[in-house]
């Protein structure tokens, strides 16, 4: 990943073979609040024409009752993944009822951790299951933070592309387990390169002060904007840094990202490890639960890391073992703020360009990770999530201190061949556009999101809450003034009226009870 040479690739293109990089599965998940009228988290319980958060398969909520989340099918070409997002956008802003969903990844319109409601599923096991979960997270730490949104985006390479990869590297281990092998090597890279996301698409730089009322004593880091907000300078993703999804609770986890074996017992191992501080929560207090367990992690999904490798989980099955069980099906990286600049947080240049960065993580080599390397990786992250756009701002590589800007046009330079392979036989070539975008926002700093969002609300007279109210009343304006598309709307009433029904049959039939149902979760092989 330090020069702009991919042996891989180059094996492709020297067999004709480089158009099998093209036409990966892309699909978005994309968290909103729900603001009321009023301005302030919705308390509100999560619309019932929006189907079941339970069993929807493209509409949920997140932690919060009020947190939804649009989840999209994955495509091959990008601009139908965004048509369908829009379109779940329309859908939903038919059924807010004069509520808006926030366009800012840090949240404002909340008033300590109490005001947030924590996400109902019902009274089936696994929907206890989820919200008990959440009360646990509640416990460990704070609601607040677990209101933070953000988009997550899928990437799955073509099919085709892994057998001749297995056969061209004359392999001699299975298709399956080479397979895992690409996506891990991905992971790898991508937690080297990562820090790149947050420079050029991180737009969280300024926090509501309300946003500390629960943990007061983290104020202190900060500047002052002006009287509602708290800010770094040169910061580009607060939703990334200590505040936000970098949990300090977590810092002294070492998973092991060099083999899919190597990952599950690693994570297996937190999930099964007793943690002192939870000790002291309890687990089943009164009678009620507030946790599902005392150790480091309850469940995989509590580990916070910006990739993660993924196969689909069959209803019940723990995430680890549909890994062990299935292979690598998908990556799911998760260190995208929302972009308050468009409608729907995410625009066709930028996930264009992530996609040709996944693709360049894959095509690379990827040498194991050490812990040295997860200390400097990490560093690296919250180095650019809190100074990014500072001048001279130096990172670490190899040992050795390196310029951001430099590095970061090393790096693009090294996506231009698979972005031209990309762009073969389109006239448009929006791949490389995408990248000579991004080439803009490395030499210049002041166009990235996050600086045009502070310019914007001193510009404006505006601190962060008023800023992001105002710009989600516009993006709320944009789709009430549409028209909803018949055809979408009429199938996604019906399943919604079809998710509803899943959770009333799912509610009555007869369960084991919970404690057996959970013992029985944590007991999977």
């Amino acid at each position: 990943m330090n020069n702009t040479h991919s042996a891989r690739l180059d094996l492709l293109i020297a067999n004709n073979r480089q158009h099998l990089i093209c036409g990966g599965l892309k699909g978005i998940e994309k968290e909103s609040l729900r603001i009321s009228k009023d301005g302030l988290i919705s308390q509100t319980p999560h619309p019932k024409a929006l189907g079941s958060a339970l069993t929807h398969p493209y509409i949920t909520t997140d932690y919060s009752e009020a947190l939804i989340e649009l989840i999209t099918p994955p495509f091959t070409e990008i601009k139908d993944t965004l048509g369908y997002l829009k379109n779940i956008h329309q859908f939903v802003y038919s059924h807010l009822d004069n509520e808006i969903l926030l366009s800012t990844s840090m949240p404002c319109g909340i008033d300590g951790d109490e005001s947030i409601p924590i996400a109902y599923y019902g009274t089936s096991n696994i929907g206890k299951m989820k919200h008990i979960y959440r009360h646990g997270l509640w416990h460990r730490y704070g609601r607040t933070m677990q209101a933070i949104a953000g988009i997550h985006f899928n990437f799955s390479a073509p099919e085709t592309l892994w057998p001749v990869l297995h056969q061209q590297e004359k392999s001699g281990i299975s298709l399956e387990e080479f397979t895992a092998a690409g996506y891990f090597g991905l992971v790898r890279n991508f937690q080297r390169i990562g820090w790149l996301i947050l420079y050029l698409f991180g737009a969280s730089p300024a926090i509501c002060k309300s946003f500390f009322k629960s943990r007061p004593q983290l104020m202190a880091q900060f500047e002052e904007f002006d009287a509602g907000t708290l800010y770094h300078p040169f910061a580009t993703s607060l939703r990334m840094s200590d505040i936000g999804y970098k949990s300090k609770n977590q810092a002294n986890l070492r998973i092991n990202y060099n083999s899919l074996p190597e990952y599950v017992a690693s994570l297996g191992l937190a999930i099964a490890t007793p943690y002192q501080e939870y000790e002291k929560i309890g687990v089943k207090v009164d009678g009620e639960y507030r946790q599902l367990n005392t150790n480091v992690l309850q469940i995989e999904n509590e580990f916070y890391s910006v990739i993660r490798p993924k196969q689909i989980a069959q209803s019940g099955e723990k995430p680890t073992l549909a890994l062990k069980r299935r292979g690598v099906r998908y990556v799911e990286m998760r260190s995208l703020d929302l972009d308050l600049f468009n409608p729907i947080g995410i625009d066709e240049d930028k996930a264009r360009f992530i996609e040709a960065l996944l693709l360049v993580c894959l095509l690379h080599d990827s040498p194991p990770m050490t812990e040295a390397d997860f200390h400097t990786n990490n560093r690296n992250q919250l180095q650019v999530a809190n100074f990014g756009r500072k001048p001279g701002l130096e990172l670490e590589r190899n040992g050795n201190k390196i310029l951001m800007q430099d590095w970061a046009c090393e790096f693009l330079d090294s996506m231009q061949a698979v972005c031209a392979i990309l762009d073969e036989n389109r006239d448009d070539k929006p791949y490389t556009g995408a990248l000579s975008a991004q080439r803009r926002l490395v030499q210049n700093p002041e166009l990235t999101a996050s600086a045009r969002m502070l310019e914007s609300m001193k510009q404006d007279d505006q601190p962060f809450g008023c800023f992001a109210l105002s710009k989600s009343a516009e993006h709320a304006a944009c789709f009430n003034g549409k028209q909803t598309d018949e055809a979408f709307t009429r199938q996604f009433n019906e399943m919604a009226q079809q998710s509803l029904v899943k959770q009333s049959e799912l509610e009555s039939r007869q369960q084991p009870p919970f404690d057996e149902f959970l013992q029985q979760y944590f007991s999977q092989q």
